[in-house]
């Protein structure tokens, strides 16, 4: 049972969490995505905070002009991350150059509502799930997807891939689950 005096908290201001990921590899950062007015409008904040024995403190903030719905950490760069927005696009961002986002890749029609980097580390691909019922298959060093599967009958609002088998993924939608082997 967790103490609940122990439990550390962090607001952001005007924005409402989507998701959150825990760093693989430092264990006191985390990224959250988040979005203004429950992500029917408004922009998005990718917020990396880190945890200390003051509390949770901001490292990074990356504003995008669209809701955020989704995060996840590269598995092969610790500053590096890729969200997933309302406008159809996934955005990859480094933290160690707070700048803006090192690519955006926009193929998708609708909201991004789920990313995931493939943690085989000799994989570099990132899966996307949109509520335009398609999934992509990205790889960060070409401009585009490489792959984009068809078949759910809904929106898409879960992707993710298997930590033991290279090139798989599962995807779950209001309608149905598919299993690419």
């Amino acid at each position: 049972m967790v103490d609940s005096a122990l439990v550390k908290t962090f607001r952001v201001p005007a924005r409402h969490g989507y998701a959150v990921e825990l760093s693989p590899y430092f264990p006191s950062r985390l990224a959250c995505a988040t979005s203004q007015y429950y992500g029917i409008a408004g922009c998005g904040t990718l917020v990396v905070l880190e945890q200390t024995e003051a509390g949770i403190i901001p490292f990074r903030s990356f504003d995008w002009n669209d809701s955020l719905f989704d995060v996840t950490w590269s598995e092969n760069n610790e500053h590096v991350l890729v969200s997933g927005s309302g406008d159809g696009s996934l955005q990859i961002w480094d933290t160690a150059n707070p700048t803006g986002p090192l690519q955006v890749f926009k193929e998708h029609t609708q909201e991004v509502y789920s990313v995931d980097w493939s943690q085989t580390r000799g994989e570099h691909l990132i899966v996307s799930g949109s509520w335009d019922q398609t999934i992509k298959v990205w790889d960060p060093m070409v401009n585009n997807s490489i792959s984009t599967f068809h078949g759910h009958a809904s929106v898409i609002y879960s992707t993710i891939w298997s930590p033991h088998i290279p090139g798989c993924f599962a995807s779950a939608s209001g309608t149905c689950f598919i299993l690419p082997s």
